[in-house]
């Protein structure tokens, strides 16, 4: 399966962030899994790359040309797509995935996570979003999905494909239960 991880490029402050996203990482390699990510070397996304290729997996990363000239992009990738903006790079990552994880992360990340909660929410994917919940991170966004549907202005059933889950257990069931949709 081609899961797709969005993440920071900033380790961040917590170091459960690190141990956490290197348990994602080498269980995506070790289950024969496909990591597309941002193609990043730095922080957590250097991180998860790093893992995941030590455990085996093909490794797909879609950089921006800005971080090119900047020299962000990862060296050791299985392969290294390059996108002149934002919006190509986001079209590549989902046209190539066949699942997506959030995990804690800044404003791209939750940007990009975004996009894909609005194709699942009109059920334009299958695949299952998930956000990686971890420490109770994205917990104001669980609630604020939940306020919109007791005012009215969604439903359980647009957000059916939306997952959160604590942990990498989590994760693995909830993509499991999800396989047939991949």
């Amino acid at each position: 399966m081609n899961i797709a991880v969005y993440l920071g490029a900033n380790e961040g402050n917590d170091p459960a962030l690190a141990t956490a996203v290197q348990e994602l990482g080498r269980w995506i390699g070790e289950s024969g899994n496909r990591l597309i990510y941002g193609g990043s070397k730095t922080g957590l996304m250097g991180l998860l790359a790093d893992s995941a290729l030590g455990a085996g997996a093909e490794v797909i990363g879609v950089e921006l040309e800005m971080f090119m000239d900047e020299d962000y992009q990862h060296t050791g990738l299985t392969e290294l797509i390059v996108k002149p903006d934002f919006p190509q790079r986001k079209t590549e990552i989902i046209r190539r995935s066949e699942a997506f994880i959030a995990f804690p992360g800044g404003t791209g990340t939750l940007e990009e996570i975004s996009e894909v909660m609005s194709l699942s929410s009109l059920k334009l994917t299958k695949a299952p979003c998930i956000l990686y919940n971890l420490n109770g991170y994205y917990e104001p966004l669980r609630l604020q999905l939940q306020r919109m549907v007791e005012a009215g202005l969604s439903s359980p059933e647009r957000q059916e494909g939306i997952h959160f889950a604590s942990d990498l257990r989590e994760i693995q069931n909830i993509l499991a239960e999800n396989a047939e949709n991949c």
